[in-house]
């Protein structure tokens, strides 16, 4: 194998042909020209739900396929897409991501129905995909080794800005514009990031890539992930013990092991397996996916509580989690810099412990807390993201060989946004059991009598959104008690899932305990 393939930044030496071509920085700034697209989209789709739910009659569950569809595409393209960038060009790849998800977001704001929407935020994922990976392997093949944690760190930082404007940008555009005008703002940053992106960036791929991609394996990897998230889902509809979730999760584990006894028989694995013997990639990758996995959740629900539950409006409820959101401006190059000073462990350590302290304080607020009492624990999530994505980008990356560097960020995105699926799918499931659970008796505990209570039993998707379904023409006192009722049985559930996440949280904190600094040599890199 030859030097110039084991080190990432060998192409950077060569004479650039025009002005600022194949420059780090011009690279790292045109890649986060794309990025921004889809940390803008992780926040402006949660703060517009409430708005589609209303627009297009949406329910709970229709309403997490619009977040799980996106993200589930994502999780099983991802790794595919790190590998077709590495083989036909990390470039390419990424400009042919920032057309697509440009596109995508234009149709799912002119879709008419939820199913259309669902639909482009599917297609609207597969782009992302292809964006994703391929920008982290463009730094990694672009910076040398010393200055490559700052990279990740400005790389994290940029996400870390689009997700915190996206709730005052999202919460400003649904309420004076139209939900619509959310995907709509991505046209404009994906034609900006394609023209610097033509103009600057230096194409890169392993000159070794050849065969096959394995398509039993996406194949099977992306029937197992479904199955696993349709089985959540549906959980939150009828309950753990009905058939369609069991044979859902039974499909899943099936489906799993196939993948596995695949990939460790194909020439050309879509995810060379060989990976998992870093013990710290390995680790990192699951701590990857428990961090996203509490803070997709919360975000999720959290806007359903300050929109649905408090009243307030897109914009106020934007402004409200700029401490969760706007702390990754600080936290991720924060993060970055413990990394780079005591190794991914510290900082995964410190993330995962904010993080179930965050989560068992927002388990403890009630109907009417004051906002004095929620924004600590936001500030407190926005720093633990930051530091986990940073740390774990850092593990994963670094510790993988320089010639699989699209795969190993396709690694890192595909737990980023599993994470997301299961935060939303698993704690949205709990939740919703705990309204269905709790439902009746809140309801007659406000005032409602025992005949009128029996028939919002149906009502469960709607209360576990928040809402309070107060029929037209109530009268004011059972109006009061439909609605305190509800908001009751849906805090019960926000606070179940809460606890959940929090147990989690501290599972992971332990488990940081087994990463150590990436290898960004050639030596670290051959090493695995």
């Amino acid at each position: 194998m030859s030097q110039a393939t084991l080190t990432p930044h060998a192409g950077a030496r060569e004479r650039p042909r025009r002005a600022g071509h194949g420059h780090p920085w011009l690279t790292l700034f045109a890649v986060a020209l794309g990025v921004m697209m889809v940390g803008l989209d992780a926040t402006v789709v949660s703060i517009a739900n409430p708005a589609i739910a209303k627009d297009l009659h949406a329910d709970l569950a229709g309403l997490q396929w619009v977040t799980n569809g996106y993200l589930l595409a994502l999780a099983v393209t991802l790794i595919p897409a790190g590998k077709i960038a590495d083989r036909f060009g990390r470039k390419k790849t990424f400009l042919a991501g920032v057309i697509g998800f440009a596109a995508a977001s234009v149709l799912v704001g002119v879709s008419g129905g939820i199913g259309m929407v669902i639909f482009w935020r599917v297609v609207q994922g597969v782009a992302g995909a292809l964006l994703q990976p391929a920008s982290l392997a463009l730094i990694r093949n672009t910076f040398p080794p010393q200055r490559l944690n700052a990279a990740i760190g400005i790389w994290g930082a940029t996400v870390g800005v689009s997700i915190a404007g996206g709730p005052i940008v999202g919460g400003l555009l649904v309420q004076h514009v139209s939900w619509e005008s959310v995907f709509f703002l991505n046209a404009p940053l994906g034609l900006i990031a394609l023209l610097v992106g033509l103009w600057v960036v230096r194409e890169s791929r392993d000159e070794g890539a050849h065969g096959s991609f394995d398509i039993s394996g996406v194949a099977l990897l992306s029937a197992s992930l479904f199955a696993l998230v349709w089985g959540l889902i549906k959980a939150g509809t009828y309950g753990f013990g009905d058939p369609v979730p069991l044979w859902s999760f039974a499909a899943f584990a099936v489906l799993l092991a196939g993948f596995v006894v695949r990939e460790l028989m194909a020439t050309h694995p879509v995810l060379p397996l060989k990976l998992f013997r870093s013990v710290s990639l390995s680790a990192a990758t699951g701590l990857l996916l428990l961090g996203t996995f509490a803070l997709f959740g919360t975000i999720f629900f959290i806007t359903l509580y300050l929109q649905q539950v408090h009243g307030m409006s897109p914009v106020s409820a934007g402004v409200r989690m700029l401490p969760m959101t706007g702390i990754f401006i600080v936290s991720s190059p924060l993060g970055g810099a413990l990394t780079q000073r005591f190794g991914p462990r510290v900082p995964l350590i410190l993330g995962m412990v904010f993080t179930a302290v965050a989560m068992f304080g927002l388990s403890r607020i009630g109907v009417d807390a004051s906002y004095n009492a929620i924004w600590p624990w936001f500030i407190l999530i926005g720093l633990a993201f930051g530091f986990i994505m940073t740390a774990g980008t850092e593990a994963i990356v670094g510790n993988a060989p320089v010639q699989l560097a699209g795969v190993a960020g396709g690694l890192q995105q595909t737990a980023f946004q599993v994470g997301g699926v299961l935060g939303t799918s698993v704690l949205g499931t709990i939740l919703s059991t705990r309204v269905g659970n709790v439902l009746m008796d809140r309801l007659t505990g406000a005032g409602l009598p025992v005949p009128a209570a029996q028939r919002f039993a149906g009502a469960k998707e709607y209360v576990a959104q928040g809402v309070a379904p107060v029929p037209p023409g109530t009268s004011a006192p059972a109006a009061k008690a439909i609605t305190t009722g509800s908001h009751l049985a849906f805090m019960d559930g926000f606070q179940t899932s809460m606890t959940v996440a929090a147990a989690v949280a501290l599972v992971a904190a332990v488990a940081a305990l087994l990463v150590r600094r990436g290898e960004n040599s050639a030596e670290g890199a051959v090493a695995i």
